[in-house]
């Protein structure tokens, strides 16, 4: 894989974001955002160094959460992983920036999740049968990170706990009862807040 000052990454206009309607927080239709910025000729691959602090673009990025019944797997955040900016931090979202080389080339939502399997398999070993799926987005203008990313949230419903850690940056992974998650909320980063308060607390479905 290329180094973060290498490597290139998915980012798509933000004035299209703008165009279809900004949103703070989270917002159940995927389906529609998608259609526009995952369409043809929209979105491009950019040097991860050049957009890291660019918010005319925002940055692609799968974000899945590990679900088995009313229990979320979550981890804290270490040195390992690439964005030093939510170091020490909880999270429920396991994910990665869509590169170049990852997505075939492909700026479509058929190459971004074909790059979300492939980040799936680097960061996690999942041993029980799930259900993949997509469930919303995921916008936070109120951080420095937020505004320059765009989470696509996926719910990855397993039918035992048993997902192990790739990466030593993901630190004190298991699995946790909901009820603790939501007592946890203040300990995790923004992203994994407005998954909790927009789906997962309401056992979204």
């Amino acid at each position: 894989m290329a180094s973060t000052s290498t490597e290139r990454v998915l980012v798509v206009p933000a004035v299209r974001l703008d165009e279809l309607g900004r949103f703070q927080g989270f917002s159940r239709e995927s389906e529609r955002y998608l259609a526009e910025l995952l369409a043809e000729g929209v979105g491009a691959f950019r040097p991860r160094s050049e957009v890291e602090d660019d918010p005319t673009l925002k940055q692609m990025i799968p974000y899945v959460a590990f679900r088995c019944r009313d229990r979320l797997f979550c981890y804290t955040r270490g040195g390992g992983q690439g964005e030093t900016r939510l170091h020490r931090l909880r999270s429920l979202g396991v994910g990665g920036h869509v590169a170049e080389e990852d997505a075939s080339g492909g700026a479509t939502l058929a190459a971004f999740e074909e790059a979300l399997r492939r980040e799936l398999s680097e960061e996690v070993e999942v041993r029980s049968p799930g259900r993949l799926r997509r469930v919303g987005l995921i916008n936070d203008d109120a951080t420095a990170v937020g505004r320059v990313h765009l989470g696509v949230a996926y719910v990855y419903e397993l039918e035992s706990p048993q997902v192990r850690p790739r990466e030593d940056g993901l630190a004190d992974a298991g699995f946790v009862p909901l009820g603790t998650v939501i007592a946890l909320r203040d300990e995790f980063e923004s992203w994994s807040q407005i998954f909790l308060d927009g789906f997962l607390a309401a056992g979204g479905r």
